[in-house]
């Protein structure tokens, strides 16, 4: 979970140019083109057309942005429409760590089978926020482990719903979510101003939380039944 400003992001893109370190996505790798189960983005898109708000109020998508993300209700799931700012808390790894991420942190909300931090940097995940006032994720039937369509540039990646951030803001997700996207997953210099979709099956979960292809199959299923049911 991070707060992120433009102020500190610019600063932070400005420390890794100074030390000649560049971000993740100036390394020439090409991340993977997703295109995962057998529904489309167009077809999904086309069922959260309209929102009827379930939260109280609305979301931020950074902390000097003012609040116009509401998350929105449908049958057996809910979605919001934000940007994507970049999770890489839990396991350190090559790219998830203290010296890549400012906001980096140890741990997230959701665990591993074995008890261990999930890894952002090849696990897709999404962040929901912390409950609050605004809106209780829990309430809502979305739970830690639950399948999330992550929908950017017509692709779409099924990812779990893996850890919690701020009460206020909304629009995060892991390292992996990113690069599958084709998003630039640098921590401190990554992300998407807007255009991602979030769709959140409710009452799912994925046994076990960190298996990615688990998380694929079911969400494929919960896919057709969404379009199915709306």
């Amino acid at each position: 979970m991070r707060i992120r400003t433009l102020t500190l992001a610019a600063a932070s893109g400005a420390a890794l140019l100074a030390a000649g370190v560049l971000p993740a996505s100036a390394s020439g790798a090409t991340p993977r083109s997703a295109q995962e189960g057998t529904v489309s983005a167009a077809d999904l898109l086309a069922k959260v057309t309209s929102c009827s708000q379930i939260s109280n109020g609305k979301y931020r998508t950074d902390d000097e942005t003012s609040a116009t993300v509401p998350v929105c209700g449908k049958n057996g799931a809910v979605f919001w429409k934000a940007d994507m700012d970049i999770d890489c808390d839990g396991q350190r790894t090559t790219n998830c760590n203290e010296d890549r991420d400012p906001w980096y942190q140890d741990d997230t909300a959701f665990h591993q089978s074995d008890g261990k931090a999930l890894k952002a940097e090849s696990l897709p995940y999404v962040v929901v926020p912390s409950s609050s006032s605004i809106w209780n994720y829990s309430g809502a039937g979305i739970k830690g482990g639950g399948v999330v369509a992550v929908i950017y540039n017509n692709k779409v990646e099924y990812a779990v719903v893996g850890d919690t951030g701020p009460t206020k803001i909304i629009g995060e997700a892991s390292y992996a979510t990113a690069k599958a996207l084709g998003i630039d997953p640098d921590p401190a210099t990554g992300g998407a101003d807007s255009g991602v979709t979030y769709i959140l099956f409710k009452n799912s979960t994925v046994s076990p939380i960190e298996s990615h292809s688990a998380a694929v199959s079911l969400g494929d299923q919960l896919a057709k039944q969404f379009l199915a049911n709306n």
